[in-house]
């Protein structure tokens, strides 16, 4: 039988609300639930929850094994010695959180974008949020960012660097790999007015309840190091790329490479159009684009006579003559 859940409503400045993202500098309190237990170390101004941890400022829900909150009095003042401190400078008097780290199976997510990943630090002086661990992941409605090593998201910037064999995957199948992906979003709608006073939001009771908003769609994509682009046809890599979920269009720079079967184009840049799968090679000035075209093989004398080609004549056997 499981524990009661615990809950503790942790006061923090209110301001406007932004379209829904994955963004919790902006809102009204944090409310706090774990089902082993909540505790407050005041010497040290942090809250731990422990046990199915979660987390709900307004549309955004954090959800780990363990949430750390640290806190500080209102408008990042110093902190005062216990003796003279406020019995009303805790979490839930005034104070305010400048920092949260969620700590296994983290899952982060508001109705439309999720995050996932071992350990997450949301910084909310910054408005960023960094995953670490394994199977790092940022997923929209249009896409989807993967990362070996890390994967940042900024959402003031509305930006997300993912670090390490980094992939971004469209919903049709458009696929961007290299080093290091830089990743940004469209602005949403424009932010609603401030509330004079909003309600105390409710912890989510599942992933289905979140408060509709609008995702983060993917407005362009910035490649570095090992960038390779994948179509149905053919592969093409390069030094680093510019990529327009848009238009569709890729642009690729540095020791183009384009391979489709055994067929090899090389070059110093490439327009690749990811809807149509076309591709176009461009030579550096005073240089000249190089190919291997290899002939389509295994093809048999039928086929090559009903493809308009002269069929390969074998030799005959000893003792006969050649069919004229």
């Amino acid at each position: 039988m499981k524990a009661p859940i615990i809950g503790l409503g942790l006061a923090l400045l209110t301001g406007t609300a932004l379209a829904q993202n994955i963004d919790l500098s902006q809102g009204g309190p944090v409310e706090v639930t774990a089902v082993d237990g909540i505790e407050w170390r005041q010497n040290d101004q942090v809250v731990i929850a422990r046990g199915e941890a979660r987390a709900v400022r307004g549309g955004v829900t954090v959800e780990s094994d363990r949430l750390i909150a640290r806190y500080r009095p209102r408008g990042g003042a110093q902190a005062q010695p216990q003796a003279s401190r406020s019995p009303t400078e805790g979490p839930a008097g005034g104070g305010e959180i400048w920092r949260l780290e969620a700590e296994g199976n983290v899952v982060i997510f508001t109705a439309t974008d999720r995050a996932e990943g071992d350990r997450a630090v949301y910084d909310m002086d910054q408005s960023v949020m960094v995953l670490t661990g394994q199977n790092l992941r940022l997923t929209n409605p249009d896409n989807t960012l993967t990362a070996r090593d890390s994967i940042e998201y900024w959402s003031q910037r509305r930006m997300a660097v993912a670090r390490g064999n980094a992939v971004v995957v469209t919903n049709d199948g458009r696929r961007v790999r290299a080093d290091t992906l830089v990743a940004y979003f469209a602005e949403g709608a424009a932010p609603g007015t401030q509330q004079a006073a909003a309600p105390r939001p409710q912890p989510a009771a599942a992933s289905g309840t979140q408060s509709p908003g609008q995702g983060s769609n993917l407005e362009r994509v910035e490649a570095y190091g090992n960038v390779e682009i994948r179509t149905a046809e053919e592969v093409v890599r390069g030094d680093r790329g510019v990529y327009s979920p848009q238009t569709g269009l890729a642009r690729l720079l540095g020791n183009v490479r384009i391979v489709r079967g055994d067929n090899t184009l090389t070059g110093q840049e490439a327009i690749v159009n990811m809807q149509t799968g076309v591709s176009r090679l461009i030579a550096a000035p005073g240089a000249r684009v190089q190919g291997l075209v290899v002939p389509q093989q295994g093809q048999q004398p039928q086929q090559q006579q009903q493809q308009g080609q002269q069929p390969v004549i074998q030799p005959a056997p000893q003792g006969q003559e050649t069919p004229r």
